[in-house]
């Protein structure tokens, strides 16, 4: 546990942005912008392979959440360097992840500041390229309007993993769960039963904290609110799915409580990019990061609550979370079934 914990700690947990993909709208369309272009995507920083025609497709792709920034240049852009020494380039972030938007606002103006040097050397009078910044979703940088979906999945993840991992794996140290398993009730039926209430418990967890998010931190809710109700419950079933699993390798509750916490805990709070962006860490913990149910609701609820999407935008996530769900409660239910053989 020490060696994953300082791994995870030491790559993952960073302030910094890496392979950010950014979209670009060139009104101009000259050698000056696509310069500016390529200097941008030649950093370690951006990656700029997603262009645009129009102005309307800037929400939707932003929508589809690939894409953090548009990069705006206005029409005539070298014209207006040369003849008024000054041109203007528009930075549009998605400011779902307050944090991340001003990262790369930031980080693009530095590069513009760059160029713009390096332009200026045998010019005078110098040249000026001047930014303006246009925040999507959030544009007063609200932190809670991160944290409230992040809180909201740690609980979930956590309350619906744990309790029925422990509930189920009290059974075997009492002796009772053998008496369940032998009896004519099939190991499926045990299952449900034993998860029931949590279902419940976890549905008025989630409601609760949207409700608090709602009345007390202004949190807004532009998606569809039946919509919403389903995301939660199929992330809540797949939690569940997740405790029912781990109290099949699990002989004590200790050990069930162990691998709750430490085993999810730190990858929802790290992996899940809650707080961390992911696209910044490491290859190897991106790829990890697709095996963590929490990444994906996370990427559900951010863009119902704040960007209105519906489900032909989060329907690939959506499908990640059911195949998830049912691989997790076809090997718990073997695993059962093998217990009663």
């Amino acid at each position: 546990m020490p060696i994953a914990q300082i791994m995870l700690f030491g790559f993952a947990i960073t302030n910094e942005i890496n392979n950010v993909t950014i979209a670009v709208f060139d009104k101009s369309k000259d050698a000056e912008t696509q310069k500016i272009i390529n200097k941008i995507g030649a950093s370690s920083y951006f990656i700029s392979n997603e262009t645009i025609t129009n102005e309307n497709q800037i929400e939707g792709i932003f929508k589809k959440g690939k894409v953090k920034a548009v990069l705006v240049f206005e029409t005539d852009f070298i014209k207006n360097l040369q003849t008024l020494k000054q041109a203007k380039v528009q930075v549009i972030t998605d400011a779902t992840d307050p944090n991340v938007a001003s990262t790369i606002s930031n980080y693009i103006n530095a590069i513009l500041q760059n160029y713009t040097r390096e332009i200026n050397k045998n010019n005078n009078p110098r040249h000026q390229i001047q930014t303006q910044t246009q925040l999507y979703y959030n544009p007063e940088l609200k932190s809670v309007f991160t944290f409230v979906p992040g809180v909201m999945t740690i609980i979930l993840m956590l309350v619906s993993a744990m309790m029925t991992s422990i509930s189920i794996t009290r059974e075997k140290e009492l002796g009772t769960m053998e008496v369940l398993l032998v009896s004519p009730i099939k190991p499926f039926q045990v299952i449900i039963g034993k998860v029931f209430p949590y279902i419940f418990l976890s549905i008025i967890n989630a409601a609760i904290i949207l409700l608090l998010g709602f009345f007390v931190f202004g949190m807004p809710v532009e998606g569809n609110l039946f919509l919403l109700a389903f995301e939660s419950i199929l992330f809540i079933t797949t939690a569940l799915s997740l405790g029912i699993l781990i109290s099949t390798v699990s002989n004590s509750q200790q050990t069930a409580m162990m691998l709750s916490l430490m085993g999810l805990m730190l990858p929802v709070i790290i992996l899940s990019g809650f707080i961390f962006p992911i696209s910044s860490m490491p290859l190897p913990l991106q790829i990890i990061s697709n095996i963590i149910p929490a990444k994906w609701f996370i990427i559900i609820i951010k863009a119902i609550l704040l960007k209105g999407a519906t489900l032909n935008v989060i329907w690939k996530e959506t499908l990640i979370l059911i195949g998830m769900t049912v691989f997790f409660l076809v090997i718990s239910i073997k695993k059962y079934k093998i217990r009663l053989e």
